[in-house]
């Protein structure tokens, strides 16, 4: 069937996949086979379809020809279009030819391939008349190419129904492309139902149309259901494809495997994917320095490998890349773009330190301490200020007694060596040094490098030295309960020089307890007062005292006289823990440990007993048992009440010394100790002793309930005595005051509680206020009228007294001891001497 070649555009394509058959032929091996391909009904140009096997045949052949020039057979048995074509039939089949040279029978079989090829042409367009002759009310797909350069409006295809041989039909289309955005793009003509598009399109923003198209007849009957078009934009490699960065930096190490990756560029094409338009290939164009060539792109993905180990940073630290990426699967006719990519080359400790020289001499006077005496420098050709390039400095020979210290400057990366311990000239004249320097990263090649060794020579200079106090510490046995005024050694200096102690001073720095004092001449020490080995400034059974030596020339050296106090059996053992908590609910005794401050030979094994009488209260109650060396167990008997007791406990050690523990053992009602409260007051093991508070309540309370007895007594003894003096209606009475002189006599009257006492010259009422009465001599009346009846009360000692003032005719109340209150009313008063 042949192939109907597009005319100006690709109007009236089926769109529909087509089955392409092609035959292969070889005259070397006779051998022929059928290839199947599912390929679009419109090919472009230059359009990759499919692959076939073509090893076999060019084992013997080398030329390859095709049946259907529309198409063209690669060497790798890539088939390619050569025009751009339109497929009217499901199916179309061409040969290919394979030969090692041309030869007679093959130019005959050519000759047939070229009429078989325009047979199928012939059978191709007339297939495409009897599919417009078929053709129905039915969705048609098709397509328009990108970009496409018309002419406009450009032919796509004819929609038409069967009702049209009947019916006068219009047509008309609706969607995107036509009423929606982007407008008027494509339209139909409504008679014959043409369809146009008007303006080239681009893919990228709009990949395909959706319309619906509708057929109605002049009275606006619609024979038809809404027929859906789909119209697909075919891609146009018109895209380039993009790198997602114009610049990519890398790093990789030097000295690096073969086949390191150093990274992964990345390319985006806007094109239709899975196509070749869309197919990148990845390259690269040049590298900085050119020469070798380290570096490899994976033409596919993009990710860039070295080709050699030989990187080194100290020769070259950064390369320069130019890469390129192209579509169209890397062919020279794709489009491409170019990229730099910027590789840094990262360093290793591929470069040992070396020294600069490899011996020193240096001198240093004796006796001198934290002084530098010499820099060594080294060279380093590793990255600068970098683990791989800072140097770590160590002495391996020479330095046994830790003399010398050498350190980094981390500005200079040098070696400074120090002295940190006083040389000694009279020991050693002349000292020698191994140093080494490594860095402080491991070598790359080997992690065992000794690195570059150097030696120092190390002259000691001689000077004028004071006392030595050698050893520094040194030690007296004393026993702890020596007499005052004892004399011991003491601490002894000597000078180097003369190898003597004489002429050197003495002097005490420090002596915490002040226990003895230092001759100034002999360094000898005097016991100033007893020493107790158990004191807090002992350490370890030692008592230190600082000395201080003196010459002649004032030079001085300090040491320390450590006295070591042996024990003396002065210290009897004791309870540390003197509260005891027995839960009697869940046990019925409890553990005690005692300790000794003195040493272990005066020490346990203790012995415990409880102390008291054989008929104490304390054995009746209580019990000891020993468990071990240092410890005894304190059990209850006859079952006690629950409270607090003292319990007292002897523990002695082992030669005798004895001391009595007084133990609070509180008996609770609990599970655990920690549950156990007793707010009440001790219980001795001989019966109840009561706090002092507890007793001053008692007291007060007692007091208290003595006075409230005494009262009411009191109120009832002088409830049943009491007369009554006034009538009820006391109320309703007047009180009349009287200035009538008359000598009064001297008694004693008690009328309703009111009752005067005569004490000397001054007389004053138990309830009247204190500090009132008159003097000798003078008179006060008051009068108590009822319907003309006077009342005379209050008489003493021939005076009366007023019971209280009355001021404006107020109200006024008699104040009685116990017969209560009186009112008054118009009360009047008047006093005369």
């Amino acid at each position: 069937m042949a192939a109907a070649r597009p005319t100006g555009s690709a109007s009236g394509a089926l769109c529909w996949q087509l089955l392409l058959t092609l035959a292969i032929l070889t005259f070397a091996c006779d051998a022929c086979k059928t290839v199947t391909l599912h390929v679009p009904s419109k090919l472009d140009a230059v359009k990759y379809i499919g692959r076939v096997n073509l090893k076999e045949c060019f084992k013997s052949a080398n030329l390859i020809h095709s049946s259907d020039p529309d198409f063209q057979i690669l060497e790798d048995g890539s088939v390619y279009t050569t025009n751009a074509i339109l497929l009217s039939s499901a199916k179309r089949s061409f040969t290919i030819l394979l030969s090692n040279t041309e030869t007679q029978e093959e130019k005959k079989i050519l000759v047939l391939l070229e009429q078989q090829t325009k047979v199928l042409r012939k059978r191709r367009s007339q297939e495409k008349v009897l599919i417009r002759a078929k053709r129905r009310w039915a969705p048609i797909p098709c397509s328009v190419s990108e970009n496409s350069l018309g002419p406009f409006p450009l032919f796509l295809q004819q929609i038409q129904s069967d009702t049209a041989q009947n019916y006068t039909i219009y047509y008309s289309i609706s969607g995107p492309g036509v009423d929606k955005e982007p407008l008027n793009l494509f339209y139909v003509e409504r008679d014959t139902g043409n369809l146009f598009c008007t303006r080239p399109v681009d893919r990228e923003m709009y990949p395909s149309f959706e319309l619906v198209a509708f057929a109605t007849t002049k009275d606006g009957y619609t024979p038809e259901y809404p027929l859906t078009l789909l119209i697909r934009i075919e891609d146009e490699n018109d895209n380039f494809p993009i790198f997602t960065e114009t610049t990519y930096i890398f790093n990789v190490t030097e000295n690096c495997r073969v086949g390191t990756t150093v990274g992964q560029v990345c390319a985006t094409d806007k094109d239709e994917p899975d196509t070749l338009h869309t197919r990148l290939m990845y390259s690269i164009i040049e590298q900085l320095p050119a020469s070798p060539t380290l570096f490899f792109m994976q033409p596919a993905t993009g990710v860039i490998t070295t080709t050699s180990s030989r990187l080194d940073r100290e020769v070259t630290d950064k390369y320069q890349l130019k890469i390129k990426v192209q579509d169209m699967d890397g062919q020279y006719f794709g489009l491409q773009t170019t990229a730099t990519c910027i590789i840094n080359i990262g360093d290793v400790n591929d470069n040992l330190p070396t020294f600069n020289r490899l011996s020193y001499e240096v001198s240093v006077e004796e006796n001198r301490v934290d002084v530098e005496i010499l820099r060594v420098a080294v060279t380093d050709k590793d990255l600068i200020n970098t683990a791989n390039w800072r140097a770590n400095y160590t002495i391996l020979k020479g330095n046994e007694n830790g003399n010398f210290k050498i350190v980094t400057d981390p500005k200079t990366n040098e070696g400074v060596l120090c002295v940190v311990k006083p040389l000694n000239y009279e020991e050693k004249q002349e000292m020698t040094l191994q140093i080494s320097v490594v860095n402080e990263a491991p070598n790359f090649a080997s992690s065992r490098s000794t690195g570059s060794m150097a030696t120092v020579t190390v002259r000691v200079k001689n000077q004028d030295e004071g006392p030595e106090c050698r050893p520094a510490v040194q030690i007296v046995r004393i026993k702890e309960n020596v007499p005052v005024s004892t004399k011991d050694i003491g601490y002894k200096a000597h000078d180097p020089e003369t190898n003597s102690s004489s002429g050197i001073r003495y002097e005490k720095l420090s002596d915490p307890e002040g226990w003895v004092s230092v001759d100034e001449n002999s360094g000898s020490i005097t016991i100033l007062r007893s020493l107790d080995r158990e004191a807090k400034t002992i350490r370890n059974g030692i008592y230190n005292i600082t000395i201080l030596a003196s010459d002649e020339g004032k030079r001085t050296c300090t040491g320390t006289l450590g006295i070591i106090l042996e024990d003396v059996n002065d210290n009897g053992p004791f309870i540390p823990e003197r509260t005891v908590i027995m839960c009697k609910t869940v046990m019925s005794s409890a553990e005690i440990v005692a300790v000794d401050p003195d040493e272990p030979t005066h020490g346990p094994p203790f012995d415990f007993s409880l102390e008291g009488v054989s008929d104490s209260e304390v054995l009746r109650m209580w019990r000891l048992t020993k468990m071990n060396d240092t410890a005894a167990r304190l059990s209850y008997l006859n079952d006690p009440q629950f409270g607090r007791y003292t319990v007292p406990v002897r523990v002695a050690d082992r030669l005798g010394q004895s001391l009595v523990t007084q133990l609070d053992v509180m008996l609770c009602d609990c599970v655990t100790r920690s549950d156990c409260k007793i707010p009440s007051p001790l219980r001795t093991a001989k019966g109840l002793m009561l706090g002092k508070w507890a007793v001053l309540a008692i007291l007060l309370g007692i007091a208290l309930l003595f006075c409230v007895l005494f009262t009411l007594v009191c109120g009832a003894t002088g409830a049943a005595k009491k007369p009554k003096v006034f009538p009820d209606d006391l109320a309703q009475q007047n009180l009349i005051v009287s200035n009538t002189e008359a000598p009064g006599d001297d008694k004693v009257y008690s009328t309703n509680g009111f009752t005067t006492h005569t004490a000397g010259g001054f007389t004053q009422g138990i309830c009247s206020t204190p500090g009132s009465g008159v003097k000798n001599g003078g008179q006060e009346t008051i009068e108590m009228v009822k319907g003309g009846q006077t009342i005379e009360s209050c008489q003493e000692a021939g005076h009366h007294h007023t019971l209280g003032s009355c001021k404006g005719g107020g109200q006024h109340t008699l104040d009685s001891c116990r017969g209560g209150q009186v009112e008054a009313d118009n009360c009047r008063y008047a006093y005369s001497d």
